[in-house]
This record gives C-alpha cells, sequence and structure tokens, in this order.
C-alpha cells in the first residue's frame, strides 16, 4: 500500500517557522514527507533533518524528496532522540523544528497496522515495527487495574474499569487476536445508552492502547525541552497537536518555558534562578480553517502551538 498522508495545518506550520533558507530545520515526523517537501524547497544552503520511527515512512519521503538530495538527512528514530542525533551529525544548534503528532493516515487506513477500530487486523499498533512491545502484549498481558489505568489516563474513557474488566474477562478462554474481536468486547462493555451519543465506542480504547504501545506521552515533556534547547536565538518550535492529552503537555512546557521563574508570587524577589526561555508565538492555538476541514475531516481536533527561544 503506497504511503498516504495529507498534511495538516501545512501552510499555517510553514508560515510559524518563519524558514531561512540557509537555516538547519528538524521535521521530527515525516510521515509522507508533506511538511518535509515544503521546508526543502524554502532552503537554498540549508539542511533539512527528517525524523520517523516508522520505516515505511522513511521510504516514502526518501522518494519523495530524492530531488532534494543531501539537503536532507533521514534519520530512522523516534524524535525524542533529537539530542543525540545532533550531536552525531555535529550539528550545534538548530534553526526550527516541527512535530506533527498525530497518526498518520497511512497508518490508519493500512488494516495491517492494527491502528484503526474500522478494520480487521491483528492487534498491532507499533509506529516502529521494532517496538518488543505491540497492542496484542498490552491487551492480554496488562493485568485488569493497569489496563483500566490505561484507558482512564490516556483515552479519558468513562467506562475504563468496564471495559478492562470485559477484556479481562474474555482473554480467560482465549487471547484476543484482531482488532475486530476488541472490538467486539468494548460494544458488550460500553452500555447501550452511552453508544448512541458521541464517538464510535472503541475510540477512546484505541487511542489509549496506541498512546501506552508507542510511548508517546511519556517522551513529550523531555523531548519538548531538548528541541527548545537545540534551537539558535530565535529559533522557533512548532507542535501540531490531535488530543487534549497532548495539548496539554505541549501548552503547560511552553507555557513554563516563556515564563521561567517558579519562585512564589509572595516572595519579594526571586530565588529560583530560572529564566524565560523565549515567548509564546501564539497565545491561542491556531486551529484548521473551514477550507481545510471540508477537503480533511481528520484535522477537525488539530491544534498548531509555536514556541520561540529568545535571543
Amino acid at each position: 500500500m503506497a504511503f498516504h498522508h495529507t498534511s495538516v495545518l501545512l501552510w499555517e506550520s510553514i508560515d510559524a517557522l518563519a524558514i531561512r533558507p540557509d537555516g538547519i530545520y528538524v521535521d521530527g515526523t515525516m510521515g509522507g514527507g508533506g511538511h518535509s517537501m515544503e521546508i526543502a524547497k524554502r532552503l537554498s544552503g540549508g539542511r533539512l533533518i527528517g525524523f520517523d520511527q516508522d520505516a515505511n515512512a522513511i521510504a516514502a519521503s526518501r522518494e519523495r524528496l530524492a530531488p532534494f538530495g543531501d539537503r536532507v538527512t533521514y534519520e530512522n528514530r523516534n524524535f525524542c532522540d533529537i539530542k543525540e542525533t545532533l550531536e552525531r551529525l555535529g550539528i550545534p544548534a538548530i534553526d526550527g523544528a516541527l512535530l506533527d503528532l498525530g497518526v498518520s493516515s497511512h497508518q490508519l487506513d493500512e488494516p495491517a497496522r492494527g491502528f484503526s477500530y474500522q478494520h480487521d487486523a491483528p492487534l498491532d499498533m507499533r509506529m516502529d515495527s521494532r517496538n518488543p512491545v505491540s497492542a496484542y502484549d498490552v491487551v492480554n498481558g496488562y493485568s485488569e487495574e493497569k489496563l483500566a489505568r490505561v484507558l482512564w489516563d490516556y483515552g479519558e474513557e468513562r467506562w475504563a474499569k468496564r471495559i478492562a474488566q470485559f477484556i479481562a474477562d474474555a482473554r480467560k478462554s482465549a487471547p484476543i487476536q484482531t482488532t475486530y474481536e476488541l472490538v467486539d468486547i468494548i460494544k458488550k462493555a460500553v452500555p447501550k445508552g452511552a453508544r448512541q451519543d458521541g464517538p464510535h465506542p472503541a475510540k477512546r480504547t484505541f487511542q489509549a492502547i496506541r498512546i501506552e504501545v508507542n510511548g508517546e506521552l511519556t517522551i513529550l515533556d523531555g523531548a519538548i525541552r531538548d528541541f527548545v534547547e537545540a534551537l539558535k536565538p530565535g529559533g522557533r518550535l512548532a507542535i501540531i497537536t490531535f488530543h487534549s492529552l497532548e495539548d496539554r503537555i505541549v501548552k503547560t512546557v511552553f507555557s513554563e518555558l516563556a515564563k521561567g521563574c517558579t519562585c512564589p508570587p509572595t516572595l519579594p524577589v526571586c530565588i529560583c534562578g530560572k529564566t524565560s526561555a523565549g515567548r509564546l508565538v501564539n497565545r491561542k492555538p491556531i486551529v484548521p480553517g473551514e477550507d481545510e476541514l471540508a477537503t480533511n475531516p481528520r484535522a477537525r481536533s488539530a491544534k498548531l502551538r509555536v514556541f520561540e527561544k529568545g535571543k
């Protein structure tokens, strides 16, 4: 299946980076190469470093960005490895970076990846096939209590305990192998009245398991701080999120970095010694316009926040 992904908030994020032709930029989530393509087009003498833990995404991006030659460096790894990667490449600082935290259209639409509750497939959900932990391991290996906590913390699922109980009961007779098996169990667990309104009853559970499998939220706080540290003065970090858990982390870390001092307001002078690392470019998140939503409904929950490092 050809790697396809529709880039969300494409022009807004490119504008937010304020790209300099001779600058060094990082796309932490290359996907199908849509954002990377527009960054590379604006470089002459500059360099783009593209990360993706999905080998299929790296292959697709290599093909799409082939005309730019050695202007682009490809890293088949998670963007949380930014510090180690820049050290290895001998790059002391970068001019800007973009992180698109959404699951790619390709990952959702390719049944074999097991990301979607709308396709029957083996339980997988790994963005990096080298990851030893899959959705199968989470669903069949976690205790009922741990599974309930994952569904509540990462899916904000109100029926987390009940779904975890039904999963634990079902796997006593045989392991849960496929996405449709899991969907059927979730439908039985969620009361009929709760299934009539709102999103698909499996949506939050699948989101939570995917986040757990890929460690998406556990790496985010530290990665944001590493990226800001890697920026040159005046450099920008743009992050696109797709659900409240991600957005809350990005908003909190950006606000902390912009504020600097963490002393209680009752103290007459600062004693923590922390200073502001920069500023919030946009106080409120940038969201997709009606034209984009008409062509790409999956963009509906997207939010773009931008941080500029102090000069």
